[in-house]
């Protein structure tokens, strides 16, 4: 009788953790540096929010009424309490529009600004910021937002998210502080991989969509690395580019506008769609 006792608990408590994880709430990570983080001006047209667009707060912000591990509605800023709008403000909107409407779309959301693609790699991080430090004290600051280890934060965050719902794949913009680094693409690799092993994902089972960096017609200053960019589904079979071709830039030639970040968002969701037909 005791040991059947304790079968029908664990059965029990193991149903019930079944339950909780919807297959109709499609989550996605979002990685990067300053134009994933988000650069670009919030306008009172980007606060109209679907409540299906929801956000897992990866850290505390009192101001705007989040605690890190509570899932909110996805209004930007979704990245740290003081960043604007990302791209997946607008990935998620056009996703929720061409999806039925009992599938919901959530965010775990972590970027730092000026930050070289190591700051992901799960070993060499440590190293990385050291090195960084006297050089750049505020990535550094932004980092330690979370816990020092923004990789480990993300992973965290990206298991709490797994219990409410099913991870779809990993939205990336990052590059412009690894312009020229040919070696970048398998730095990515390594990182995607070292994701799925961590949170118990099969091996190339979810898309990374990487988005170009300020183009050349837009005088972009980095928009050498797109060619390197244009690489990464040679190492990575799961990756699809998504072109920065025409999107309008802030005149420091790194940053999108407002307009550029909305219409990028758009079409990272419609490589996504186009990808899935």
């Amino acid at each position: 009788m005791k040991y059947l006792l304790s079968f029908l608990i664990v059965w029990v408590v193991g149903s019930l953790s079944a339950q909780a994880q919807d297959p109709n709430f499609h989550i996605y990570l979002c990685i990067g540096q300053s134009n994933m983080e988000g650069p670009a001006k919030i306008e009172p047209q980007d606060t109209l929010v679907d409540n299906r667009l929801q956000l897992l707060a990866a850290v505390d912000c009192p101001e705007l009424g989040r605690t890190k591990g509570n899932w909110y509605m996805a209004k930007p800023p979704l990245c740290r309490c003081n960043t604007r709008l990302s791209p997946a403000d607008y990935f998620g909107r056009t996703l929720v529009a061409n999806l039925p409407q009992n599938v919901k779309v959530g965010f775990v959301h972590v970027a730092v600004a000026g930050s070289k693609i190591e700051i992901f790699d799960k070993k060499d991080y440590k190293v990385y910021l050291d090195t960084s430090a006297k050089e750049r004290p505020w990535m550094i600051n932004m980092a330690n937002q979370y816990g020092g280890n923004p990789y480990e934060r993300l992973v965290e965050m990206a298991r709490l998210a797994q219990k409410a719902g099913v991870i779809k794949g990993i939205l990336l913009h990052q590059g412009e502080s690894n312009t020229g680094d040919k070696g970048w693409p398998m730095k990515v690799k390594k990182i995607y991989d070292d994701l799925l092993t961590d949170l118990n994902l099969p091996a190339n089972s979810v898309p990374l969509l990487a988005g170009e960096l300020v183009n050349a017609d837009q005088g972009g200053k980095c928009a050498s690395m797109n060619a390197i960019i244009a690489t990464l589904p040679q190492v990575l079979p799961k990756a699809i580019v998504v072109s920065s071709k025409g999107l309008p830039a802030v005149p420091d030639k790194l940053h999108f506008s407002s307009e550029g970040i909305r219409e990028f968002g758009k079409r990272y969701a419609e490589v996504l769609i186009q990808s899935l037909k």
